[in-house]
């Protein structure tokens, strides 16, 4: 199995692959600690299948689908921001734009004269069959995307983790939710690569779900959750490579068995060392303040 390995990683398409998928593990890792704080599973959800209806309508007009895709998914990121930005009524609209870009999407397909594999393609992935301008163009839009959080960095964890808060003293609440929504349409256009719009959770969700199971400290958790979506990811297209499996299915299966781990394993067993740390401080402390008095 070594040799195998060794033999396929001197061809051009899995090292494609391997640039791709470190590339979208890590604007994956990054962005998903920040869908699982803010609870944005469904806009997830939204903007890869209407990023699908993009990628479906620039096959019709001959253009790329990955174009398609990032267009459809920042123009469905943009709706949402600005018509759902309260949590209470963003679901709602999501689920009407959603709705209404699903039929755009079959219609799409149904006008195109021919069989659109191309956007069939983008419904479970097609990381091995990147060409090293698809790795340009991902690494562009993720240097892009993980630019533009840097920015914006603080003023979204405080807005994430007390938005009154935030907006009592002056944080653009509002205009940050736009704002990620638009970096996450980056990282939804990017991660569809690995594992399709219909597994897409697999990359966006599952490394915050799991690394908010280790620690509570934001960047720790951030760092985990790279690590989580590099670890399934490579893992992923390695075990592919070795099986002729679908890529999306191991690193689904890594993701879950890790969230598993992380959530009944490793992030109890943690939380019990934190809890006799404690302990062991306060009768630390209880000791040496008995001993002050006497």
């Amino acid at each position: 199995m070594i040799d195998q390995l060794a033999r396929l990683l001197t061809y051009e398409f899995v090292q494609n692959a391997i640039a791709a998928g470190i590339v979208i593990a890590i604007v994956s890792g990054v962005v998903s600690r920040f869908v699982v704080a803010r609870d944005m599973s469904f806009a997830v959800h939204a903007l890869s299948e209407l990023g699908f209806t993009g990628a479906a309508g620039f096959i019709l007009i001959g253009l790329p689908p990955v174009l398609g895709l990032l267009a459809g998914s920042m123009i469905t990121a943009v709706f949402i921001g600005t018509l759902g930005v309260r949590v209470r009524g963003r679901d709602a609209v999501i689920g009407v734009v959603m709705a209404f870009g699903l039929g755009l999407g079959v219609l799409f397909i149904t006008l195109y004269p021919r069989y659109a594999t191309e956007a069939f393609a983008l419904l479970f992935g097609t990381i091995t069959g990147v060409s090293r301008g698809d790795v340009l163009t991902l690494v562009a839009i993720g240097a892009a995307a993980l630019a533009a959080l840097a920015v914006v960095y603080r003023p979204l964890l405080f807005a994430t983790i007390d938005p009154d808060v935030a907006e009592a003293r002056g944080v653009p609440v509002p205009a940050l939710a736009v704002i990620f929504l638009l970096i996450l349409a980056a990282a939804v256009a990017e991660a569809v690569q690995v594992v399709g719009v219909l597994l897409i959770l697999t990359l966006l969700i599952t490394p915050g779900a799991a690394a908010e199971r280790l620690t509570v400290r934001p960047g720790l958790a951030t760092v985990y959750s790279v690590a989580i979506a590099l670890g399934c990811t490579l893992g992923g297209i390695l075990a592919a490579l070795v099986t002729n499996a679908p890529v999306s299915v191991f690193v689904t299966t890594l993701s879950f068995g890790t969230y598993l781990a992380a959530r009944f394993v490793i992030g109890p067993r943690i939380r019990e060392g934190q809890r006799a740390i404690g302990r062991a401080a306060r009768d630390s402390d209880a000791a040496a303040e008995l001993a002050n008095s006497g």
